[in-house]
């Protein structure tokens, strides 16, 4: 009862009777509703615990700027350290428990900050922890989630599972730092925090709910060769004619885009001097525009084609963020930011589902949890990367000197799109040490 209400609440008002009936009926399934029910909670509860743990450094244990930096890029390079034996160890078991356990563990480890702050004893070095664990046991969450998916839900199919989950993720976000800055106003900078355990508590129940049988996990070899099993992921996906462009075009991209991200609070409260309502506006009403492109995503696909759609919303979500030096003062500067993140967020809301579902048909099953793993390391190393980067250029050249070359780097990133249209065999992928890799003729995405 507690995930459907949640569904009703923070997705099902936006879709269409169709799409409500498409997900209800055999088409998708009960199952795959359960799932999509458990996303919806830990998504709203993620969205609005957003930013929680450097503002419990900040106003609660008036931590300095470089120590709320230091937590961002300690929580992802500790992560991937932890988290690269975790993609091998999941390829080997059941996905579920998996999933279950790792949102068991976000769910204790973010109680443990407002339980160690009601008895007074919390420290900065136990932020570090959480953040460190949470971001681990997330990337665990989305290895297992992904190769989970793709059993659970068939092939023609999975664009549309892919758009409904992107589609969640959107109003989530929309809708949930407003939220969260009214508990925070109420009931203090842990409110939040509580909100986001217990949605994953919430996530937790729903996906234990999954009826359908898992396929067998890969089989463990008598001798294991954990290097090599590491590095057989971070091969394929680096030798795949169509996902390695992609995976260096989502590297630079999001790097950039996280570069921006808080040069940007710094160019709106400080030098723009936005009223808070003003801020508000501008971070929840371009959301609308994911929701909206992840709504469009399969029509577009279905219209226009997998590999075009792919290359041009990788294109046009590049050619947003050069606007925002240019950003004026007064209501000028308000609709400028806010128009050109919601270009941003449409296209990346349509290029999203398509890529994922890409993703997920050119990787194999004996591979899915390792190449989701490296894709998630890889993408949150660069990102703390450039985040501390961004920080050192502003610092030289001013915020808008710093966003400039982000926004130049964004643009960029488009030439690392898969553009060669090519027909490759995989080839050379070292095997699992439990069975022979598959090296099947895979595709650069396709029209």
């Amino acid at each position: 009862m507690f995930t459907r209400w949640w569904v009703r609440v923070t997705t099902l008002s936006v879709f269409t009777p169709r799409e409500v009936r498409l997900v209800r009926r055999s088409t998708l399934g009960r199952d795959f509703r359960q799932l999509w029910g458990a996303y919806a909670v830990s998504a709203a509860g993620s969205a609005v615990g957003m930013g929680a743990l450097p503002l419990v450094a900040l106003l609660v244990l008036d931590s300095s700027a470089f120590q709320v930096s230091l937590l961002a890029a300690l929580s992802a390079v500790a992560s991937a350290v932890i988290a690269l034996p975790l993609g091998v160890a999941i390829e080997h078991r059941y996905k579920r428990p998996v999933m279950v356990t790792a949102d068991l563990a976000r769910c204790v480890l973010l109680a443990s900050v407002p339980v160690a702050l009601a008895f007074g004893v919390l420290t900065y070095a136990q932020l570090c922890v959480v953040g460190v664990l949470q971001t681990a046991a997330s990337v665990a969450f989305e290895a297992a989630s992904g190769a989970h998916l793709k059993t659970l839900v068939l092939p023609e199919h999975r664009l549309r599972a892919n758009s409904l989950f992107e589609t969640t993720n959107w109003i989530s976000v929309s809708a949930g730092p407003p939220v969260g800055g009214l508990l925070i106003g109420a009931w203090g900078t842990a409110a939040t925090m509580v909100v986001d355990a217990l949605s994953f508590l919430g996530s937790a129940l729903g996906i234990r709910r999954i009826r359908q049988p898992e396929p067998e996990p890969l089989a463990h070899a008598a001798i294991c060769h954990l290097g090599r099993d590491i590095a057989a992921g971070w091969q394929y996906l680096l030798r795949h004619p169509g996902l390695r462009p992609l995976f260096f075009n989502a590297l630079l991209f999001g790097g950039s885009i996280m570069m921006t991200s808080p040069l940007m609070a710094v160019l709106m409260l400080n030098d723009l001097g936005l009223a808070p309502w003003q801020y508000g506006l501008v971070l929840g009403l371009p959301c609308l525009g994911g929701v909206l492109g992840s709504r469009l995503a399969p029509l577009l696909t279905q219209r226009v084609g997998r590999r075009r759609i792919l290359l041009l919303s990788g294109v046009t979500r590049t050619l947003w963020t050069i606007l925002l030096p240019l950003t004026p003062s007064g209501a000028l500067g308000v609709c400028v930011i806010v128009a050109a993140d919601f270009g941003l967020l449409f296209s990346a809301g349509v290029f999203n589902p398509s890529f994922t579902t890409y993703r997920m048909a050119a990787t194999p099953d004996a591979f899915m949890s390792r190449v989701g793993t490296s894709w998630s390391v890889g993408s949150k190393t660069c990102q703390a990367a450039f985040m501390i980067a961004g920080g050192l250029i502003a610092a030289r050249v001013g915020v808008r000197g710093a966003l400039l070359i982000a926004g130049l780097l964004c643009m960029a990133s488009a030439l690392l799109l898969p553009w060669r249209r090519e027909r490759t065999s995989t080839g050379n992928v070292p095997a699992p040490t439990t069975e022979a890799a598959p090296s099947p003729a895979t595709d650069s995405p396709s029209a």
